[in-house]
């Protein structure tokens, strides 16, 4: 099902944005709501070195996401081998703890460290810190010649969600249309820490698109870099308020993981 919805560009009345895990009243973000068409993705035949996103069936055999434990010790190499499967990269690493996330309907929204869906459409990583982060996880007898960062994206709430993920075509995004920004972990009781990544300004050309109705049983994979040219680069993403669902919809809880595949000579 197609939807048009407002998605949160960024404008370009900011020198250098930044923005928060946490606390959104320091963020330094000029945004722009535009309305736009969010088409239905499930058939469309989009792969990851295409549009840069695909779904695929994933049963996990973690029962509660909200135990942390077993995430760790269940569910990182669940997402190892699902990402190796996919790209067939020599080596995966899980770079981050799954980020639980809920909607704004729900009393956990923010309950948890980085635990509010993303209200403006950005790419996690920019190209300095996704080659940073690569170098770092390169063992030392080893010479790089790819890597990529993978998001695996998950509903844990039952379909619909109030507040789906909508992901942009990396083919229709132009250089130009990313700006480069400032992302602040500022986790309660722990020193800020920050890494550049790149918030999307509005261009004519984007498509986007969102998977309707998701199970705990699928899984939306998409690209945040990729190093091999001729392959998709990166996809822009936001999180969006569904405009067709009734009252009585369960508020929309998420769980995503990061991922990074290196290939090697």
């Amino acid at each position: 099902m197609d939807v048009t919805a407002a998605i949160a560009y960024s404008g370009r009345g900011v020198v250098r944005p930044r923005y928060y895990a946490n606390d959104h009243s320091r963020d330094v973000l000029d945004v722009v709501p535009v309305p736009m068409q969010i088409m239905e993705a499930r058939g469309s035949g989009m792969t990851l070195d295409g549009a840069g996103f695909t779904l695929v069936p994933h049963r996990s055999k973690v029962a509660d996401f909200a135990d942390r434990a077993a995430v760790d010790a269940v569910h990182r190499g669940e997402i190892v081998e699902l990402v190796a499967g996919l790209c067939g990269a020599d080596q995966v690493v899980v770079s981050s703890p799954g980020l639980l996330r809920f909607s704004e309907r729900s009393p956990s929204s923010g309950a948890l460290d980085n635990s509010r869906p993303a209200r403006f459409a950005h790419v996690d990583v920019s190209d300095a810190t996704a080659a940073a982060f690569a170098q770092r996880a390169v063992p030392a007898d080893r010479r790089l010649v790819r890597f990529a960062h993978y998001n695996v994206w998950r509903a844990l709430s039952a379909p619909p969600q109030d507040v789906p993920l909508a992901v942009c075509d990396a083919r229709t995004v132009a250089a130009g249309d990313l700006i480069p920004a400032d992302a602040i972990f500022d986790s309660p009781g722990k020193p800020e820490w920050s890494f550049e990544g790149l918030v999307l300004a509005h261009g004519p050309t984007h498509r986007w698109y969102w998977f309707a109705d998701l199970t705990r049983d699928e899984a939306i994979v998409f690209k945040t870099h990729d190093s091999a040219p001729g392959r998709a680069h990166c996809v822009p993403h936001v999180a969006f308020d569904n405009p067709a669902i009734g009252p009585g919809t369960v508020p929309r809880v998420s769980i995503e993981m990061r991922a990074l595949a290196l290939w090697f000579a």
